[in-house]
């Protein structure tokens, strides 16, 4: 009987064998180094443009001076005393409109202080820099300002406000404010995920659980794989022509008696970004249940448990961690859309906060564009501040949905 030959390297043969093969992990791991590093310093500069941006000097020309138009600094004034020299300072029909859009009496002392500033001393950003310019080279912007506005006014100025967020869109992008479209993000996010989780996990545990393996479910499935890489703008003709234009008595709440709106709403932009992230929420719930093991399902049987009981009291509890860190990556894709809002009729300029799924509406996305195409470069400042609103409501998000996974796994473990 023949010996077998011993395949395995030896001695010198075998330390050099070993020796290459620690060569390659090590280039394999500096390589993945290399990208992991490529990509902090990509983000860090992403960060750095955005917030260089939100901050800086800014140089302001008043048409009126604040100091005429009371005895003391306007800084000085309370909330009541400002109200007084607005009224005293524009007409009664425009003092009117502006206690029907929001009562001054719900309005804060900066909201008023703003409205002086913007309505009666008609000031004005003639000029605006980065904060690495205004903290490296304050001298220089010194020289600039004096030269070039001598009637202007140097100040740091944060973009970023409590104001700003609390604030509509404005003509001016000194006084334009985020809150007519922070409020259509949410609205628009939250309809989207109440229609979208449900049918997406309720068609993932179908295909799953109850669905045969022959070729009709394995076409179906290879389709949904397909329509998760399908150009966002697809989905946004496709809600075009559907809910826009085909449902349009739904959409637009003529149905339901609303006379003053067309399709071009918030829940047809709803129901297009559900579209959108439907088969991203079923492809990640279907993996998520096809990972838990067959022995729950064979120990619930066993037990003399039905199908619909080992789904729902054994399959989805132990699946919910995956299902519910798809549905995180879903709203990260749906919030930061804007190409499907766009095309299903999102309003650029719109200064009335949405008031039911039939409003008119606009988006944090869609600001953020509209903005930064402005030619005046002090939009591209109010953008660099909304793009950090929209980065702190997505962060939010997440968080909230990272925190609810974490709690069921929690329980489960239990």
């Amino acid at each position: 009987m023949s010996a077998v030959p011993n395949l395995m390297p030896e001695g010198n043969e075998l330390q050099a064998h070993m020796a290459a093969r620690h060569r390659v992990g090590l280039i394999w791991q500096s390589l993945f180094l290399l990208a992991t590093c490529l990509g902090i310093i990509a983000l860090s500069a992403l960060l750095y443009n955005v917030v260089t941006s939100a901050f800086g000097l800014v140089v302001v020309v008043d048409k009126v001076d604040p100091a005429t138009l009371a005895e003391r600094p306007l800084e000085d004034l309370d909330k009541d005393q400002l109200v007084e020299v607005l009224r005293a300072n524009i007409s009664r029909g425009a003092f009117n409109r502006l206690e029907s859009d929001q009562p001054f009496a719900s309005r804060t002392r900066e909201n008023v202080l703003a409205l002086i500033y913007e309505r009666v001393v008609n000031r004005r950003v003639e000029a605006s820099y980065s904060l690495t310019d205004s903290l490296l080279n304050r001298a220089a912007i010194e020289k600039e300002v004096a030269e070039k506005y001598p009637q202007g006014k140097l100040m740091f100025r944060s973009w970023l406000t409590p104001e700003f967020i609390t604030t509509p869109m404005a003509s001016k992008a000194e006084f334009a404010g985020v809150r007519t479209a922070l409020l259509g993000s949410l609205l628009l996010v939250t309809l989207t995920m109440l229609f979208a989780v449900p049918i997406g996990v309720g068609a993932a545990v179908y295909l799953q659980e109850y669905a045969d393996q022959n070729w009709i479910n394995r076409l179906i499935e290879t389709n949904i794989y397909n329509l998760s890489g399908v150009p966002s703008i697809v989905y946004g003709l496709l809600g075009l022509a559907v809910f826009v234009r085909a449902l349009e008595s739904l959409t637009s709440g003529a149905a339901f008696g609303v006379t003053d709106s067309n399709g071009r709403t918030i829940l047809s932009a709803s129901l297009t970004m559900a579209l959108l992230i439907l088969p991203i929420i079923i492809v990640n719930a279907q993996e998520a249940i096809k990972a838990v093991p067959d022995t729950f399902r064979q120990a619930a049987y066993g037990l003399g448990a039905t199908k619909w009981q080992t789904v729902w009291s054994h399959v989805l509890p132990n699946a919910l961690p995956g299902i519910l860190t798809g549905s995180i990556l879903a709203v990260s894709r749906a919030i930061g859309e804007t190409a499907p809002l766009v095309v299903v009729g999102a309003s650029t300029f719109i200064t009335v906060d949405p008031q039911s799924i039939f409003s008119k509406f606009t988006a944090l996305p869609i600001q953020i564009y509209n903005w930064s195409v402005r030619p005046q470069p002090e939009f591209r400042n109010a953008a660099a501040a909304a793009i950090i609103v929209l980065l702190v409501l997505l962060l939010t998000l997440n968080a909230t949905a990272i925190l609810l996974r974490n709690r069921f796994v929690s329980r489960r473990n239990y």
